[in-house]
């Protein structure tokens, strides 16, 4: 003899009884924590129908764990968002900081250019110096030589 098939609402009354079941802590399954898998154990039915059929329930069931989809999407969303204008400002602080760089490469740059002309002018005797010449002509100019 072949099991007869059951009714929606008859199985949805089985399902709702074995989520009280688990609660109270009479399953027949001796079932100890609320679950999806648990509840379809202790309703002799699979998981994948009460995810399927029964989405209502198994989202109870969820919520009942703590840990409601809605709410845990809800969450990842919120998180997602505080991430991402982490990134934002973490990108223009790095925006900001290679400009900075490329400005004191150039800086260095001219100072390493100065500092070979100081090298030569102190290593050769043939080099004179200019009375009011100053050694960091190269990095800005003086108050005279601005435009007023």
């Amino acid at each position: 003899m072949t099991a007869q098939r059951k009714n929606a609402d008859v199985r949805e009354k089985e399902i709702r009884l074995a989520i009280f079941r688990i609660e109270r802590g009479r399953s027949h399954t001796k079932a100890d924590k609320l679950s999806i898998s648990a509840v379809a154990r202790e309703a002799g039915v699979s998981a994948s129908l009460l995810h399927n059929h029964y989405p209502a329930l198994a989202e109870e069931i969820r919520t009942k764990q703590g840990a409601s989809s809605r709410q845990k999407l809800d969450s990842k969303q919120g998180d997602l968002c505080l991430e991402r204008e982490k990134t934002r400002r973490l990108r223009l602080e790095i925006s900001d900081l290679k400009t900075q760089v490329a400005k004191l490469a150039s800086i260095n740059e001219m100072l390493l250019m100065e500092n070979r002309v100081l090298a030569a002018k102190r290593g050769s005797t043939k080099i004179a110096s200019f009375p009011g010449s100053r050694p960091s002509s190269l990095l800005a100019p003086t108050p005279d030589e601005q435009d007023p």
